[in-house]
């Protein structure tokens, strides 16, 4: 008997269910599939627990994906949320147990235990994964009401909440997702595309944050494009937009919610970093520099400066990377950063000397002291400023306070 429901409380990625045969019949055969994030869930699973009481539970697979479409799962083992299934007696079923963990995977999904029942050569689609656990779970349940059935047909609705052109399969893979929702719902500004910054974006772009707003006028030009993340067509060049329209076009491809804005900061305008939440500064010009930290400072708004200093002495490159973070907590960084550069200063940044590593290496130490910032990652040192000596190779921390 085919048992219609009502419920739509679960979401579907219609795009990915079109391209993923597999997932596909799932839905056309009637389980409850819901895909959240990189992981598909198929709810409504009878099984029995210890009380030999049948119950209903939900089955988590993370999702091995290619151009938008399901393939050949990676791992063998799924996840459960609920009790542990048992026999019609209320004995586990030890033919599938593998490890009892509450863990939170992130997308509001938190389970309870993990099975594992491993076809000689694995499974071929997610079809035959979610069948084959359905079928040893769900067999005890039947045996006592022969109505259990994992097959409800509900109807799904569409999943339009990810911020992302594709699921983060990344970090679904490495079980890493609830640490990587700390960094969501953020507004992003990054201000200054044409070192620096291209990194910095190139990093966000694939963190689940709300938006990017990227601000430079500048037009982006040939020279830019062996100082910045990818590969520039020639179209590009011969379009000549501007940093931002580039950049914004580029990173779109992954990232839904970028916006460029082709104008510098300055008195008039700097009120446009209003409801950001986190901005990272990649200029070098010294009185935008210091309108725009003390608006920020004004306005309780977190930021990170970037600094690159190169010089050629005796036919060597030699200088110095840094990155800097400003909390509203935290201003000990500030009489690290440099406002007093201008066109009339002769000095390392006067000559310009940008080359790719060094601003993919500010970038990502900028990133790294923002994820810190954002509980991503540990930090029991609480450093400020990251300072990279190039002939030295030694990464010096300023300004600590130990926890």
């Amino acid at each position: 008997m085919l048992l219609l429901c009502e419920r739509s409380w679960f979401l579907m990625s219609q795009k990915l269910l079109d391209h993923s045969t597999d997932l596909q019949k799932l839905v056309e055969d009637g389980y409850e599939l819901e895909i959240r994030g990189a992981f598909a869930l198929v709810h409504h699973i009878p099984y029995v627990n210890q009380q030999a009481e049948v119950l209903y539970g939900t089955l988590v697979s993370p999702l091995s994906l290619s151009n938008n479409a399901a393939i050949k799962p990676e791992t063998h083992v799924i996840y459960f949320i609920g009790e542990h299934p048992c026999d019609k007696n209320g004995d586990k079923l030890s033919c599938i147990t593998h490890q009892d963990l509450t863990q939170d995977l992130g997308s509001g999904i938190i389970i309870n235990h993990s099975f594992s029942n491993k076809p000689i050569e694995g499974y071929k689609d997610y079809y035959e994964k979610f069948v084959q656990y359905i079928k040893i779970i769900s067999a005890p349940a039947l045996s006592i009401d022969r109505n259990a059935t994992a097959q409800t047909y509900c109807t799904a609705s569409e999943d339009s909440n990810t911020v992302f052109q594709y699921h983060d399969t990344n970090s679904s893979r490495a079980s890493i997702t609830a640490i990587s929702e700390k960094l969501a719902s953020q507004n992003i500004g990054i201000i200054g595309l044409g070192g620096s910054g291209s990194y910095v974006l190139d990093l966000v772009s694939k963190c689940p944050v709300q938006n990017i707003h990227l601000y430079d006028a500048d037009h982006f030009y040939q020279h830019n494009a062996f100082r910045a993340p990818g590969a520039a067509d020639m179209s590009d060049l011969n379009a000549c937009g501007t940093k931002a329209e580039y950049f914004h076009e580029k990173y779109s491809h992954i990232h839904k919610n970028i916006h460029a804005h082709n104008i510098y900061i300055d008195e008039d305008n700097v009120s446009s970093l209003n409801g950001l939440n986190f901005v990272f500064i990649c200029i070098d010009k010294g009185d935008s520099k210091k309108i725009i930290t003390q608006y920020l400072i004004d306005n309780s708004i977190p930021f990170i400066d970037t600094g690159i200093g190169v010089t050629s002495v005796e036919n060597f490159l030699l200088g110095q990377v840094r990155s800097t973070l400003v909390t509203p907590d935290s201003q000990t960084g500030l009489s690290s950063i440099d406002m007093n550069i201008d066109d009339d200063i002769d000095n390392a940044y006067k000559t310009n000397i940008q080359i790719a590593e060094l601003n993919c290496l500010s970038a990502c130490l900028a990133i790294i002291q923002w994820k810190k910032y954002c509980g991503f990652y540990q930090d029991v040192r609480k450093y400020t400023t990251d300072v990279y000596s190039i002939n030295d190779g030694v990464l010096a921390h300023e300004n600590t306070s130990a926890l």
